[in-house]
């Protein structure tokens, strides 16, 4: 399973950074305001050029600064160039090169990185010749662009898309089962990974953010492979990587991406805090297998009600997930620790699963003539097909006469009867309304 690359946009405050990735992401993602250092955090979304792929992160400005909280953007960004295989310098062609830019090309020369320079704002062709100071910067030929306008964009795109990572020829493991344990630090995800694997592979302390070593945990269980996909490593130690939290959800993200079932390792004696939430919403939006893991439950006082309520709990929480199973565990007992085993393969195997076009048909046929679609205005939907397109996670496009005529609660009324057909229990499913010609 191959990870897509990283393109990390860097700069200092105020020169178009979020305007720039919303540019190449294709929709407002990232908050754009005219004003230094309003984008605090680094923003994560994916993009496409050509037949290229990859992940774009929008960092904070970097500014050269005692103040905490430029210090903190500066930390924000570091991180992100760390993590990129690619960086886009964005520089401001309106205001020329200014001593921040200098010391931002400093940093970067010390990365192994290849950098890509891209002077935003040149609105027009007759810019163009603002771009010629910004050489002294020493990274090669500068990229005029406009965020706003989108004007260059396409050759910024070519630039940046020629500097990625080579694909290796690595065989794909169709046999193995990736997952991810993914969770605030402090958890117990590697705790679990021992208790798994059956050996001590990473290192276990009480102390926050002690995983530093990357590496992901190939083993087998009853004769099904499987390897568990890194995400608490860290490359190096240091404050910077240690105090901003946010890192994790970086590390979280990437290996999300090369997971087939994502377990969301919950601590039982804390319970939900919000970056539990920001992390199992990244696992959603790609479209993963997701498991609820309760860590650390042999640690709660509990009473008949603890655990309904703790489940009610996760269902309010994450409403969006309410197809993903939950297992209460201790990784320090062993407790239900085995039945993860069977969870993961059972979520993956619904994750891949192909439903025969006749036998779905059958099935949604007699869904929609026991609950027919309400008319709307005086016109009913009528639904002539529905035919499943993709796996991982299953997606379905269903054949309409007018796609705005299907109301969001019909739709999930379709999921649904999917979901009670076909079982898909930890697995989101993707619909597609289409207008038959």
């Amino acid at each position: 399973m191959q990870q897509l690359p990283v393109i990390a946009i860097v700069g200092r405050p105020n020169i178009g950074k979020s305007t720039v990735f919303n540019r190449i992401v294709g929709e407002r993602v990232s908050i754009v305001e005219d004003t230094p250092g309003v984008t605090r955090d680094r923003i994560y979304g994916r993009g496409e050029w050509l037949t290229h792929e990859f992940q774009l992160i929008d960092t904070g400005g970097i500014e050269i600064s005692d103040e905490p909280f430029l210090e903190q953007i500066k930390m924000q960004a570091e991180i992100a160039i760390e993590e990129a295989d690619v960086i886009l310098f964005l520089t401001n062609g309106r205001e020329g090169v200014t001593d921040t830019d200098e010391e931002i090309a400093k940093m970067l020369y010390r990365t192994k990185k290849p950098v890509v320079l891209g002077v935003n704002k040149v609105d027009y062709p007759e810019m163009n010749d603002v771009i010629y100071d910004f050489y002294s910067l020493g990274f090669g030929d500068p990229y005029p662009v406009s965020g706003s306008h989108g004007r260059g964009t396409g050759d910024l795109l070519d630039a940046l898309v020629d500097q990625f990572p080579k694909e290796d020829a690595t065989v794909i493991e169709e046999d193995t089962i990736h997952f991810s344990l993914i969770g605030r630090p402090n958890v117990g995800k590697s705790s679990l990974v021992n208790a798994l694997v059956g050996e001590e592979r990473a290192i276990v302390s009480n102390q926050a953010g002690t995983t530093t070593d990357a590496t992901d945990t190939p083993f087998e269980y009853e004769g099904q492979k499987y390897k568990i996909i890194d995400t608490a490593g860290m490359r190096r130690k240091g404050k910077v990587y240690e105090k901003v939290e946010k890192y994790s959800v970086l590390r979280a993200h990437r290996a999300i991406e090369r997971s087939d079932v994502v377990l969301i390792v919950l601590d039982g004696e804390e319970g939900i805090r919000d970056q539990d939430k920001r992390v199992a919403g990244i696992a959603e939006e790609a479209g993963k297998g997701v498991i609820f893991i309760v860590n650390k439950w042999d640690a709660v006082e509990k009473d008949t009600k603890t655990m309904d309520e703790f489940i009610k709990l996760i269902r309010y929480h994450f409403a969006f997930l309410e197809y993903a199973p939950i297992l209460f565990v201790s990784a320090k007992t062993g407790q239900r620790v085995k039945e993860i085993y069977d969870l993961v393969r059972h979520v993956a195997e619904k994750h891949a699963l192909r439903v025969q076009s006749s036998v779905l048909n059958d099935v949604m046929s007699d869904a929609f003539a026991r609950n027919p679609a309400p008319n709307d205005k005086g016109r009913r939907l009528k639904i002539y097909y529905v035919t499943q397109v993709a796996t991982k996670p299953p997606t379905f496009v269903v054949f309409v006469n007018d796609p705005q005529l299907m109301h969001f609660s019909y739709e999930r009324f379709i999921l649904n009867t999917l979901r009670e057909a076909f079982g898909f229990e930890g697995t989101p499913i993707r619909l597609i309304k289409r207008a038959r010609n």
